[in-house]
């Protein structure tokens, strides 16, 4: 009988400490708000919110990369911009060079295209985050170096950056150059030599010598247009991703928490039942061994 007796108690108290966790386990479920919070809650559901979770840091990784990548093509088409107005503005001083504007009127507009050419090589070496934009992927130096005479005049532009591009990736087949092409950078230098010929031919007075530059800064114009048109395009294409990105990220994120988070309804009622079996078996089990005890004493 003592046989008997151990195990029933044995088997009482593992069923004690069983529903015990039972309860601890839906307690915790209620504060939480979660119903898997290690592998052995629910190892295949534990499995996919791990695969989901991969995925979901793998898109913050890209969605940074988007940032950056649309950071540079704006300010490097803010950059084209600017320096669009001032090819206009040459536009308008070239025309008037080739009239009948007498010496004193062509002195002023060398001296307003003198300006405009530093303007330019300022904005052609731009820099984001220190890393300069016009450069290809030498982005630490200085892409446009210029040579100057005794008055402080830039007499020459020269380019010193390269015609690679930093490619960013996108997504895990994707990647986009965000920055400006070779062909748009040496593209600016040569349109700042223009603007140097073109300020020299005003300087001189020599009417043929402005219309003769005409033909290479229409050409300049149209690079810049180009370049111009070209970041829209890279711009357009980075939004329309993030906001895939953006889409994706949500349902990711609706899959982990539908795998992870708890029915809090049906949880309480769960711990409600778990509270009461706990309860009723400590009292069943102290009910039990009283009776056990008494069995077993004897009869005075």
């Amino acid at each position: 009988m003592r046989v008997v007796t151990n195990s029933t108690s044995t088997n009482i108290i593992a069923q004690i400490q069983a529903l015990n966790l039972q309860q601890t386990q839906l307690q915790s479920e209620v504060s939480s708000g979660l119903r898997i919070t290690q592998p052995s809650d629910d190892p295949a559901a534990f499995g996919r919110v791990m695969i989901d979770d991969s995925q979901s840091r793998a898109l913050s990784q890209y969605g940074s990369n988007a940032n950056t990548a649309l950071q540079v093509s704006q300010a490097t088409s803010s950059n084209l911009q600017q320096i669009n107005s001032i090819s206009d503005r040459i536009g308008q001083l070239a025309t008037l060079g080739t009239g009948t504007a007498g010496a004193s009127a062509m002195s002023a507009y060398a001296a307003e295209v003198d300006q405009l050419i530093q303007q330019t090589v300022q904005l052609g070496n731009s820099q984001l985050n220190n890393n300069y934009l016009f450069a290809g992927t030498a982005v630490n130096t200085p892409p446009y170096t210029t040579t100057t005479n005794a008055q402080g005049q830039i007499t020459a532009v020269a380019y010193n950056g390269n015609t690679a591009q930093n490619s960013i990736p996108l997504s895990s087949t994707a990647s986009i150059a965000s920055g400006s092409d070779g062909a748009t950078n040496q593209g600016l230098s040569s349109f700042m030599n223009n603007l140097i010929t073109l300020r020299n031919a005003l300087s001189s007075g020599n009417s043929a010598a402005v219309s003769a530059v005409q033909t290479n800064l229409s050409t300049d114009e149209d690079t810049i247009t180009n370049a111009m048109a070209a970041q829209g395009a890279v711009q357009m294409r980075i939004q329309v991703t993030q906001a895939q990105q953006t889409s994706l990220s949500q349902s990711l994120t609706q899959l982990v928490s539908g795998e992870t988070g708890a029915d809090l309804p049906s949880t309480v009622v769960k711990l409600t039942q778990a509270q009461n079996a706990y309860q009723a078996a400590i009292q069943s089990a102290a009910s039990i061994m009283q009776h056990s005890l008494l069995t077993y004493l004897p009869v005075q």
